[in-house]
């Protein structure tokens, strides 16, 4: 690939607002793209789009995908080079809550994309990002393979199951082969970490969220283990898989895990103990013996390889360094502001380290 991949193309990132998009839109910007957000709502509050101030630079379109004229209307409008595809209700717990905005939004969203790329005219790169919960979990000690079995008991990973086979639908109906226009790859990431996330209900969030309070955080499954990874590792493997989109038939209807080493695996009590490095009077409780609530995953970890071998994708962080990214920037935001220059910086020294790596995003 050339130095100019991004430069001055159009690109469309569904759910801009949201924490990983946020992060994308301002990477892709600092690539040189011209990035189209589309998204309903901001979905919190502080938000990450807000706090990095991406609105003023970009084309920001406010509407629910569910709406699949609406949709279309803009992807045939805007014409884009590269779309990647984040929308989503994220949350596990909500979708116990609220299966059918879970349902409607990640399995009906994703077939309005697809459908309005049906009848776009010009080459497009397409990402579409679903989650390691597609997975059917039965918590076995070895990573999850790109093969293997789509699943989910609870709402919110059936849903990212059932959308991965929409996708498979309309790839293999028709955007199927070398002369498609329409380049389609599937990225898996999942337990994701990193300044400016202020979800409900996620550990990060929440203990700085408290911890910015002085008050405690409480932890419902302190042993539950995750391969944690920083926002920018699964954001640096689409940016690679849209690349790759470009130039290889191999990567066309393909699905990739992105997720960190085996050594990033670490518990819930551990992240929290990591992250007290870097924050004064941290308090955290065990509740888990008194919480009542639904099923959550006590192991997840993917294989990566197939990432490594079509797409020159690795991981570049470890765990210290992941959470130390973390810690710092949520530090730096509720002691100093100036949120987006930070967090420019924590891309450019990402970018450097993945380049030592031989690992890059031109």
């Amino acid at each position: 690939m050339t130095k100019t991949t991004f430069k001055d193309k159009k690109v469309i990132v569904t759910g801009h607002t949201g924490f990983k998009g946020s992060w994308l839109s301002l990477w892709l910007l600092k690539l040189g793209a011209k990035v189209v957000g589309v998204s309903d709502v901001i979905p919190t509050n502080p938000s990450n789009f807000e706090v990095l101030d991406i609105g003023k630079d970009i084309t920001d379109i406010r509407l629910d995908i569910r709406d699949a004229d609406a949709l279309k209307r803009v992807i045939l409008k805007e014409k884009p080079d590269f779309l990647f595809h984040l929308a989503a209700q994220p949350l596990v717990r909500l979708s116990y809550s609220d299966p059918l905005l879970t349902y409607t939004s990640n399995v009906i969203g994703t077939a309005n994309v697809l459908e309005a790329l049906r009848e776009y005219d010009k080459p497009c790169s397409v990402v579409m990002i679903t989650s390691d919960k597609a997975y059917d979990n039965v918590e076995w000690v070895w990573g999850y393979r790109e093969n293997d079995v789509l699943g989910g008991s609870d709402p919110y990973s059936a849903s990212k199951g059932a959308a991965e086979l929409v996708i498979k639908s309309y790839i293999k109906s028709f955007f199927k082969g070398k002369d498609s226009n329409i380049k389609i790859g599937v990225a898996r990431a999942g337990n994701v970490i990193g300044g400016g996330d202020w979800a409900l209900d996620r550990i990060v969030p929440d203990a700085v969220t408290a911890w910015s309070r002085g008050e405690i955080v409480q932890l419902r499954n302190p042993n539950a283990t995750r391969p944690w990874q920083h926002v920018l590792e699964p954001l640096g493997g689409y940016l690679n898989l849209a690349m790759a989109l470009v130039s290889d038939e191999r990567v066309q209807g393909e699905a990739f895990n992105f997720g960190p080493p085996a050594e990033n695996n670490h518990s819930v009590i551990e992240l929290v103990k990591e992250m007290s490095l870097y924050w004064d009077k941290v308090k955290y409780e065990d509740i888990s013996k008194s919480y009542v609530g639904p099923h959550e995953a006590g192991l997840l970890k993917l294989n990566c390889d197939k990432a490594l071998v079509y797409l020159h994708w690795k991981a570049v962080m470890g765990f210290k360094e992941t959470v130390q990214f973390t810690a710092e920037w949520y530090r730096n935001y509720y002691e100093n502001g100036n949120s987006r220059d930070f967090t420019l910086k924590q891309i450019e020294t990402y970018i450097e380290a993945a380049s030592r790596k031989a690992v890059t995003w031109n």
